[in-house]
């Protein structure tokens, strides 16, 4: 099946490069674009793509206000292309909360074109099969806190790996106002680009009972502190006599990303064994897949989402045919999970089957 794209940017230069770069991509077509919303608002008519590519800063309607209405009225799968500056990179977060599916970042200083024609194009196509459902803001009841098991307080030792990508910043949004202020420290691995994740950790600790912040290299990882690895920077978890911090860094990408879940998933794995819970997101992709079948072969307990509160299937599929799943919940329940498994102590989760014999080989 052919994925028809339309590309909104005010830049003739970006629309060209765009163009270009995804028609590069078999079963990928350009079916028009677009230098503002309103005539965006004419082809998405006319054109009825599966997916729109859309800028933020643009005249006579800027692209976050465009978003709104596509969302309200006729929702689609909509990716964000961004240059992502510090002032802009709180503007992406809100066109997420807006209904985008992604952000992606222009090419720059960090990003080069061809990073970004891979990632667009990956992106473009995972967007086509996206559940556009999960996208849309419903009316929300009141949210039940999950309170938090006196025995958390004394497990001061555990610690919860979150990896995510597609849709994981909208899922993210939906578990950690939940986790209770006792929580294991957490660790976390969500795809996106450099100068956006400070803003999504404020973001996040502004609803949390957690602490939220953006990982430093040295980082304590503590009860009641969630850590995101910065975009472009991995984060993997060490640990010195019985105290556990972070080092972030920028070694070689791992499956194309930076930050990478199975950089992490695989420190968590080596460091944190029986300590920890692993739990894989909604994303496209396989990373992570391997790091969480090392977390359960290592004895943690692990937690995959399911496919009926996936944006997309992806990470959480590879992981649970791997093995590396030993729990499978929806979104919703993800956070009572979390703290039920915390609730346990350290100990050894069930193995994957074949562990021992994958060991022995």
């Amino acid at each position: 099946m052919t994925v028809r794209v339309l590309v909104v940017d005010d830049s003739a230069v970006i629309r060209r490069m765009l163009s270009k770069a995804l028609a590069t991509a078999p079963g990928i077509e350009v079916v028009g674009t677009a230098p503002d919303p309103f005539v965006a608002r004419d082809k998405l008519v006319r054109l009825k793509p599966d997916v729109m590519t859309l800028d933020i800063e643009m005249p006579r309607m800027d692209g976050i206000s465009f978003l709104r209405r596509v969302m309200a009225f006729s929702p689609m799968p909509v990716l964000i292309l961004s240059s992502l500056t510090p002032a802009g990179s709180d503007l992406a977060l809100e066109a997420l909360q807006a209904g985008a599916l992604e952000v992606i970042s222009k090419p720059n200083a960090a990003y080069s074109l061809g990073e970004v024609t891979a990632d667009l194009i990956e992106k473009v196509r995972a967007a086509a099969g996206a559940r556009v459902d999960h996208l849309v803001k419903k009316a929300k009841s009141q949210v039940t806190t999950v309170k938090a098991p006196l025995a958390m307080t004394a497990t001061t030792n555990q610690i919860v790996a979150i990896g995510a990508s597609t849709g994981g910043t909208r899922a993210l949004e939906e578990i950690l106002p939940l986790l209770p202020p006792t929580a294991p420290g957490t660790l976390v691995v969500q795809h996106m680009p450099e100068g956006f994740t400070r803003s999504f950790a404020e973001r996040l600790d502004s609803i949390s009972r957690v602490r939220v912040k953006e990982a430093e290299t040295g980082d304590r990882v503590v009860p009641g502190t969630v850590l995101i690895a910065p975009g472009n920077f991995h984060m993997r978890l060490r640990r010195t006599g019985a105290a556990y911090h972070v080092v972030v860094d920028q070694q070689e990408r791992v499956n194309r990303h930076r930050p990478s879940v199975d950089a992490l998933f695989h420190s968590v794995a080596q460091y944190g064994g029986r300590n920890a819970v692993g739990v894989i997101l909604t994303g496209m992709g396989a990373d992570g897949a391997e790091g969480l079948l090392a977390m359960r072969n290592a004895g943690a307990r692990t937690i995959g989402q399911d496919e009926a509160s996936c944006i997309v299937y992806g990470m959480p599929q590879a992981a649970a045919r791997l093995g590396g799943v030993e729990h499978v919940v929806s979104l919703s329940d993800v956070a009572r999970a979390i703290v039920e498994q915390a609730e346990r102590g350290p100990g050894a989760g069930t193995a994957a089957p074949g562990a021992k014999e994958r060991a022995s080989a």
